[in-house]
């Protein structure tokens, strides 16, 4: 096959078997021996060689456990608080601390507490003492020759105390497996340069490097290669030779550039090129000079699944290490998940606790949407043949954080805005113990969210277009019957966000029929796009003749990015998203964005913190620097 060959031969071989055969190829004792001698206050997450044993019993000597004095039990026999006996001191007793050595014919303590001084030679003992009472006897934590850790053991914490007090100063661990991280890509480039059109900015090696010192292993980061083919050859050859594992992450896919998968089968043997996984179906699995040699695919979070689905069990097998499950929990669906029957897919959840029930979100599945990982408390595997699940099902989650953080996450799913960001932060901030956990799936899905059950808030602003009000006449609509409850947040200024200097010298909402403009919208059930519609419908103007009305954006940053970037002429959004993206802002009208939460939830400890965040100065400041925002009304409580 030709270098230039664009390579389309994927296999769809399901994860396990994958992991199986190609596994089988690396022997640890015969693929990694590598060992070194450290000394054992260094020795922190190591993996010890051979058993370990004590040169010293610890303590080496019998020694007292208490203040006190040390006394021959046998001459305080008979002592009582009504005959008291009196001792000598020098003949029938010492004066000892805590660690002090009892030498003969010593053989108690009786603690200082218990004694009763009658002049500097002599005391008072209300009680017999028992013999070897309150003393450590020799060899009491380690017994000279017993041993203190197995082989293969992962050293912890206290683990170095005990071989310290077993007199070993150093340990033979296994060297940490080096792991080379070739960055691959001409459009790659790192992130302290001029980042320009057509340039992104190389990340994943830098996250595969903290996941391998996470996992035990030595990261070794090379240049960034760009895609030529010759080149990358050379570096994968030098990596392989100085190093235990090599990474090599892009072109592992079918494209024209991606020569990954050909320069392996030159250089050594393809095993596997191809898993039925999504995200991470692209992975190349090889082997060159006997060493395992992996290609990732670039997006960020197949990047990711693959180093979990390989790296990571590699390099707990090169030290020695069972890798165990994460933990699981049962979890309440509240959309209804499609998936293909060709892979087994990863879904990154969002989790929270309402109701006595744990909910679970489904986040963007997108390959290259980093945010999904930084987001996620947990991942649902849906496994190959499966078409999914329904909305509501009960299913079981891998946690990503612990369960007790998510017990005290506050749950808001609805719109999206940079103060619900800022109060998150905030709220954490000076109350660590307590999170907020935001799903954006704008106003009306929060309104379907809180009838559901879903989850704790809602953050919304929609407007009724025959009063011209907002939040409250829609929650009596969808949650008759139900005693809920409206925490005023903010009165936010909407408008049309433009390209900077407005080259389309666009006005208003007229000028969106106009052939020459491009716009760009919010998705269905945003309080956002309600907004439009509104205006739309006033002036009788049909949707149809909006261009990019269908074009829908999940946040009105994404909007603000969409303006910025070139790609839509305007969308309509807040002013504060048009601040941050430094694009020009038209200003339309304002509106109420409020919390919609159920009354009950008012008493609740975590919410009771979030208002009184919301209403301390320092957040009311945060917000009002950020622009196009009243805060007058913000944690007035409006029941209904």
């Amino acid at each position: 096959m030709g270098k230039d060959t664009r390579n389309i031969y994927l296999t769809n071989i399901p994860l396990e078997e994958a992991q199986k055969q190609y596994f089988t190829h690396f022997e640890m004792d015969k693929v990694f021996t590598k060992t070194e001698v450290v000394p054992v206050i260094e020795a922190l997450d190591r993996v010890t060689v051979k058993p370990l044993f004590a040169k010293k019993s610890s303590p080496s000597y019998n020694a007292a456990a208490m203040d006190g004095v040390a006394v021959i039990a046998e001459k305080t026999y008979g002592a009582t608080e009504s005959a008291p006996a009196q001792l000598k001191l020098g003949e029938d007793f010492v004066f000892t601390n805590t660690g002090g050595c009892l030498r003969d014919p010593y053989d108690a303590v009786i603690m200082i507490e218990d004694i009763v001084e009658i002049d500097k030679d002599t005391i008072e003992i209300y009680a017999a003492a028992k013999p070897w009472q309150h003393v450590r006897p020799i060899g009491e934590d380690i017994v000279e020759g017993e041993m203190i850790l197995s082989a293969n053991h992962k050293i912890r914490p206290m683990d170095i105390g005990a071989l310290l007090a077993g007199q070993l100063p150093e340990v033979e661990v296994y060297k940490k497996p080096m792991v080379g991280i070739i960055p691959t890509g001409s459009e790659i480039i790192e992130v302290s340069q001029e980042l320009q059109i057509g340039k992104i900015i190389e990340s994943n090696s830098r996250m595969f490097a903290a996941m391998v010192e996470q996992y035990g292993g030595a990261p070794n980061r090379y240049s960034i290669v760009r895609d030529d083919y010759d080149l990358i050859k050379e570096t994968i050859r030098s990596a392989a030779k100085e190093n235990d594992i090599v990474i090599i992450n892009a072109g592992s896919s079918a494209g024209s550039e991606d020569y990954t998968v050909n320069v392996l089968r030159e250089i050594g043997e393809v095993v596997i090129h191809g898993v039925a996984t999504k995200p991470g179906k692209p992975v190349i699995l090889a082997i060159v000079d006997g060493k395992p040699v992996i290609g990732i695919p670039g997006y960020p979070v197949s990047a990711y699944f693959v180093f979990e689905f390989f790296l990571k069990p590699l390099l707990f097998r090169y030290n020695r290490q069972t890798l165990s499950e994460g933990q699981k929990i049962k979890a309440t669906l509240t959309r209804r998940i499609v998936s293909s029957l060709k892979h087994e897919e990863y879904i990154r959840l969002k989790l929270g606790k309402v109701k006595d029930k744990m909910i679970a979100t489904p986040l963007e599945r997108g390959a290259g949407v980093t945010m999904s990982l930084v987001k996620a408390d947990g991942i649902l595997v849906v496994p190959q043949q499966t078409e999914g699940y329904e909305a509501g099902t009960e299913v079981e989650v891998t946690l990503l954080k612990p369960q007790e953080e998510i017990h005290h996450t506050i749950v808001s799913i609805g719109s999206h805005d940079l103060v619900m960001d800022l109060l998150a932060n905030k709220l954490h901030k000076e109350n660590p113990e307590i999170f907020l956990s935001s799903a954006h799936v704008g106003s009306m899905g929060g309104i379907m969210s809180m009838k559901k059950g879903e989850g704790h808030m809602a953050p919304i602003h929609l407007l009724e277009e025959s009063t011209g009000e907002y939040n409250a006449a829609y929650v009596e609509r969808y949650l008759k019957g139900e005693d809920m409850a409206l925490i005023k947040f903010v009165k936010r200024s909407q408008g049309l966000m433009v390209q900077k200097g407005n080259p389309k010298n666009i006005q208003g909402i007229d000028d969106l029929t106009r052939e020459e403009v491009q716009f760009v919208n919010r998705q269905r059930g945003a309080g956002t796009r309600i907004l439009l519609d509104y205006y739309l419908n006033k002036r009788g103007i049909e949707a149809s003749k909006v261009n990019g009305y269908d074009r829908e954006m999940t946040t009105h940053m994404a909007v603000a990015a969409a303006v910025a970037s070139g790609s839509a002429d305007c969308g309509l959004g807040v002013y504060s998203a048009a601040k941050s993206m430094d694009v020009d802002f038209i200003p339309i009208d304002w509106e109420d964005y409020d919390l919609l939460i159920p009354q009950k939830e008012l008493k609740s400890k975590e919410i009771l913190k979030l208002i009184e965040v919301m209403k301390s100065e320092d957040f009311l400041k945060l917000v009002e620097e950020l622009g196009g925002y009243d805060t007058k009304n913000t944690g007035e409580i409006v029941t209904i």
